[in-house]
């Protein structure tokens, strides 16, 4: 359990917040590339608390800037998109990607007024489908060579949901290894095809699938070390007395996770902050061995989510879906085949703002309970001005934070720690673009 105090420390980001401040000290996904619309690439984001306006720059960069005119407070994310920025409707102020005030029509013609009004503006970056933002002081960090930037955008995917809950909730869901045997677990036979495939091949000498077993391998061993972007978590299943199924996933400092998924694929997601009790999950899914189809993935995702706000279909207003009968007879959950749905029930049925004051963590919760220290360590740090980790601070460190590596895998139990990393090199061997790292 945490303090009073600690839960606070971690859970809210608004501006000036101790964890605001830190959070902003990283590159952060702002929107997806595919949700602004080419007609007029304009749209109002809401991010850690602060209203802001997205919008294309005329040399086809893009520019984060403060939702409202500092003139009389009207909503910008309405205004004109011309001359090479936004013109608020009002009056015609015209504000450009730097947030400065280039023109005030009414107001006399020798006025030297506009050069002393701004408002905020953000560096912005595009990187394979998502466009990130840089909320805080100075210049912002060179990006890390993490897999999912140096995959081709052809071998990429991204999407992005709504979870109507804190930030923290989301990801402490995508660290915890143990819930993989209950909340994903099928009754019978897993129906699933896209979300189903990591876990779909038959182990040899049991007859079964791999889904089914490591539902019924239901004590993990779980270990936890740092890493260079955060942490490794390791979930060893003893499935037989000749093989183990070796999973590691990787927490990347401080609001995404790294988790593989089948024989080529991996996913990152961060959770970030529209305020204290909601927040969008953005995920890059990379591919190792082929491109992605972008169309069909797409497609399967947008069946479970209304547009434009990318809220699940299923979701706390008619009870995720839940379903008695299907609970019984197909699902453990009773929620239907999309594990996306499974996770979000789990952390907003918590609440809003989880009450970690009236928890009680276990062995198997170790991976939850190294993050927080992690991360009200790096809050104490960034007061006082010292490092915080996975934050490159120039080409060097930025080329240091590379992977993470996600590794699936059935291995012998004598030589599974061997037979990861061997199997993690020969993927990397024989992708047309990963570097060869484990």
């Amino acid at each position: 359990m945490l303090k009073p105090e600690d839960t606070e420390r971690v859970t809210r980001t608004g501006p000036g917040t101790p964890l605001g401040q830190l959070m902003r000290a990283y590159w952060q996904p702002a929107a997806l590339v595919s949700e602004m619309p080419p007609e007029r690439p304009v749209k109002p984001v809401r991010l850690m608390s602060e209203d802001l306006v997205l919008f294309r720059r005329d040399d086809g960069g893009w520019a984060l800037v403060g939702r409202f005119c500092a003139h009389r407070g009207v909503d910008l994310a309405y205004g004109r998109h011309e001359d090479g920025g936004l013109r608020c409707l009002y009056h015609g102020w015209l504000y450009g990607p730097d947030g400065r005030c280039r023109e005030q029509p009414a107001e006399p013609a020798h006025s030297r007024f506009a050069d002393k009004i701004t408002i905020p503006s953000y560096p912005c970056v595009e990187r394979n489908g998502i466009v990130f933002a840089y909320l805080g002081d100075g210049e912002p960090p060179p990006f890390p060579h993490y897999d999912a930037f140096l995959a081709p955008e052809e071998y990429t995917f991204a999407f992005k949901g709504l979870w109507e809950c804190n930030w923290l909730q989301g990801v402490e869901g995508g660290i915890d290894p143990s819930h993989v045997s209950f909340l994903h677990k099928f009754i019978e036979e897993d129906p699933r095809e896209v979300y189903g495939q990591q876990f779909s091949e038959i182990v040899e000498g049991t007859g079964k699938k791999l889904s089914m077993l490591v539902g019924d391998s239901n004590r993990p061993d779980i270990e936890v070390e740092t890493a260079d972007h955060g942490l490794r978590v390791y979930a060893i299943r003893q499935l037989t007395e000749e093989v183990r199924h070796v999973r590691i996933t990787n927490l990347v400092f401080p609001n995404a996770f790294v988790v593989p998924f089948g024989n080529s694929k991996v996913f990152i997601q961060w959770h970030v902050p529209i305020d204290d009790e909601n927040h969008y999950w953005y995920m890059i899914w990379y591919d190792f061995a082929e491109e992605t189809d972008k169309a069909t993935l797409l497609e399967q995702r947008l069946k479970e989510v209304s547009l434009p706000d990318y809220r699940p279909l299923r979701n706390r207003s008619n009870n995720w879906g839940y379903d008695p009968a299907e609970q019984r007879d197909l699902t453990y959950t009773g929620m239907g085949l999309d594990i996306n749905v499974h996770d979000q029930w789990a952390v907003e049925s918590m609440g809003r703002i989880q009450d970690r004051t009236t928890e009680r963590l276990g062995v198997s919760d170790r991976a939850v309970t190294a993050n927080r220290r992690m991360l009200l360590k790096a809050i104490e740090a960034f007061e006082a001005g010292g490092s915080i980790p996975a934050r490159a601070v120039d080409a060097t460190t930025a080329a240091a934070l590379t992977g993470p590596l996600a590794v699936d895998t059935v291995a012998p139990t004598e030589t599974w720690e061997q037979t990861w990393r061997q199997r993690e090199n020969e993927r990397r061997q024989k992708s047309p673009w990963a570097a060869t790292d484990a």
